[in-house]
């Protein structure tokens, strides 16, 4: 049985691998083919903004020890590179704040509802460590607050929310059951409600996985947070006891968003399975292994540490 520790570990570096893993199968010819240029950096697999954007999470965590908005755009803009793979109104809305105009004008700039995309969710499972499961309404607030600088629209933030409630639950061993009744108690929107039943019933009856190309036709492989979330959550809780060399075939073969989908289904997976069940061949070939690794130890024994103490993360500011 992992620690709660190794699982912390497990979920930022699984995390990293789907991404790095998944971008080269993501989108059309083009796409795959810029990628093939980009996505070697000195011979390892280089990954793209979905881990970009949780380690600028994880690092503002561990200097606010809270969701701090403002601190968090400024880190999201900084980090901002366009080889790194950001989607374009990301990439606009990043430039605008790195400019000076305040994030709350920016994310409402590119999108007057603001957007539905699931670039919120793909960052989001660092705060489902952090806050954890057992206060879900601080963890919902939290998750939703750090995911509106970028994405406002309430179908992004619940595909956030989804993913973080899911890690937190994983984390702590919860059941597939229990995990689709607190994310459902999580959800305010129709559209990701309406899904989370059909992979609720793809799955519990069996709790195997179903055929990829029917999981992407019920579940979808899009941008969209509705047509990924569900489906991150669906291939992390059926593949959660098979290698993780099985759950990125598994994700290659359902399609679509791979990098982020794998990004997010990855963080279940090492939620639930830790650091030492990853392939050491895999991490090997992962670009800034090392700092991606003294990063996650960070952030655990932070996470750890305050679950010691009992006294949690500050909710000043959310």
């Amino acid at each position: 049985m992992p620690t709660h520790h190794d699982r912390i570990c497990g979920a930022v570096l699984a995390s990293a691998l789907g991404d790095a893993f998944g971008a080269p199968y993501e989108g059309g010819v083009l796409e795959q083919l810029l990628w093939r240029i980009l996505g070697r950096q000195q011979g390892k697999r280089r990954w793209t903004d979905d881990t970009q954007m949780s380690v600028d999470v994880i690092e503002s965590l561990l200097a606010c020890k809270r969701v701090d908005q403002d601190d968090l755009a400024q880190r999201f803009a900084q980090s901002y590179r366009w080889s790194r793979g950001y989607g374009p109104g990301a990439a606009k809305l990043l430039k605008r704040i790195r400019q000076g105009e305040p994030w709350q004008v920016a994310h409402r700039a590119i999108y007057a509802n603001g957007s539905f995309g699931n670039g919120g969710a793909m960052r989001a499972a660092p705060l489902g460590l952090f806050y954890g499961a057992a206060q879900r309404e601080q963890l919902v607030q939290a998750v939703q607050a750090a995911t509106r600088i970028t994405h406002a629209h309430p179908v992004g933030l619940d595909g956030a929310v989804l993913i973080a409630v899911s890690v937190a639950l994983v984390s702590q061993g919860a059941s597939a059951p229990e995990i689709f009744k607190q994310v459902r108690l999580s959800l305010e929107t129709v559209d990701m409600l309406n899904r989370l039943a059909v992979a609720k019933q793809l799955l519990l009856p069996t709790l195997s996985p179903a055929p990829p190309q029917l999981v992407a036709r019920e579940l979808g492989n899009g941008i969209r947070a509705k047509d990924s979330c569900v489906t991150a959550l669906y291939i992390g809780l059926a593949l959660r006891e098979a290698p993780f060399s099985g759950l990125l075939s598994y994700t290659r073969a359902v399609g679509g968003d791979t990098d982020t989908i794998g990004a997010m289904a990855g963080a279940i997976w090492g939620a639930a399975c830790g650091y030492r069940q990853l392939p050491e061949k895999l991490l090997q070939e992962l670009e800034q292994r090392q700092y991606l690794e003294r990063l996650a130890r960070r952030f655990a024994e932070a996470v750890v540490q305050m679950d010691g103490q009992g006294s949690g993360p500050s909710s000043e500011g959310i």
